[in-house]
């Protein structure tokens, strides 16, 4: 049995929230407008779980990761998902060398942040390359495991589907995802700081014109993931994720709840977000801050009700509102 771990002091929750203030803070340097956006993937990052990011084509999406990646001091890759994207493309092949031997060549999947850029555009065999590299941390290839590294994560953006030639995700998938965050069209004010950076000489496509800095490394990440798991729960917040992701299970809005693995992603998010607060506890507001990123994705909302305006987000804010909080 794995030990229990050992629950973080005052002064380390403190000390770990300033190393991940840091990596928010270089990111809103970089990608103006989506504070939101930077912290519910700042948090995944932190409780090691994948990220799905939905928005419409050139807000940030794939500069967000990129700028990631630059902050940590970790290996970024990117897929482009297309029609004819083959699973093979994705996790690599084997190759016969010599006479009777076969040598695997690795695909993108083996790096350390991995971006699967408009993942609904390729159909669903070839979005199912993942599933394995996302549960297990392996791909297996020919009938031979290859273990992906330590801080392998999964960032993935889609369009909207409602986006011509896009291909839904199989639920198998999208519950993998620990978030689903949504990054929108940035205020005006915020656009046209956007446009002063680019007059000064950013450029997406470059990145040496970020002015970004690392702000730790593989090691450091680890410490971070180390510390969240040290987030005090008390039973009764244990309760309160139990009641809401349950909930979802019998309201009259949704025909889809979320599988006990929104439970424990909810249960992750929240201590990953004690942590960026400095506490070594979690409290309810944990809880609520991030249960819309957590389900939204997980759930689906009846066909009728959707022709009103009703959205997986309004859906959960009113299941939630239900559930008394802790006190």
């Amino acid at each position: 049995m794995t030990a229990d771990p050992i629950p973080l002091s005052p002064e380390e929750a403190a000390s770990h929230a300033a190393a991940a203030r840091r990596l928010v803070e270089a990111l809103e340097g970089v990608v103006l407008g989506q504070p939101a956006a930077i912290r519910e993937t700042v948090a995944a990052l932190l409780a090691r779980g994948h990220v799905l990011l939905e928005g419409v084509p050139g807000t940030a999406k794939t500069l967000l990761i990129r700028a990631l990646g630059l902050a940590l001091g970790l290996e970024f890759r990117r897929i482009q998902f297309t029609p004819d994207l083959m699973p093979s493309d994705i996790t690599g092949v084997s190759l016969l060398t010599t006479p009777g031997t076969f040598s695997f060549r690795p695909g993108p999947i083996f790096g350390d942040l991995v971006l699967g850029d408009e993942i609904n555009r390729a159909p669903a065999k070839t979005q199912a390359a993942l599933l394995e590299a996302m549960q297990e941390r392996r791909v297996t290839v020919d009938g031979t495991s290859h273990v992906l590294p330590e801080a392998f994560t999964v960032f993935a953006t889609q369009n909207p589907i409602e986006f011509e030639g896009t291909y839904p995700l199989p639920e198998a998938e999208l519950d993998r995802f620990l978030v689903k965050v949504l990054v929108g069209y940035p205020e005006e004010r915020v656009e046209q700081g956007i446009l002063e950076r680019v007059l000064g000489g950013f450029e997406a496509d470059l990145p040496p014109s970020y002015g970004i800095e690392r702000v730790t490394d593989g090691a450091g990440l680890a410490r971070l993931r180390d510390a969240v798991r040290r987030v005090r729960v008390e039973p009764s917040l244990v309760a309160y994720v139990t009641s809401i992701v349950r909930a979802t299970r019998t309201a009259p809005v949704l025909t889809l709840g979320a599988s006990p693995r929104g439970s424990v992603a909810l249960l992750k998010m929240a201590q990953a977000a004690a942590l960026l607060d400095g506490r070594p506890y979690v409290v309810p507001d944990d809880v609520k801050e991030l249960a819309t990123a957590v389900l939204r994705h997980r759930i689906a909302v009846a066909p009728e009700l959707e022709l009103e305006g009703i959205t997986a987000d309004t859906a959960l804010r009113g299941i939630i509102e239900k559930i008394e909080a802790p006190r």
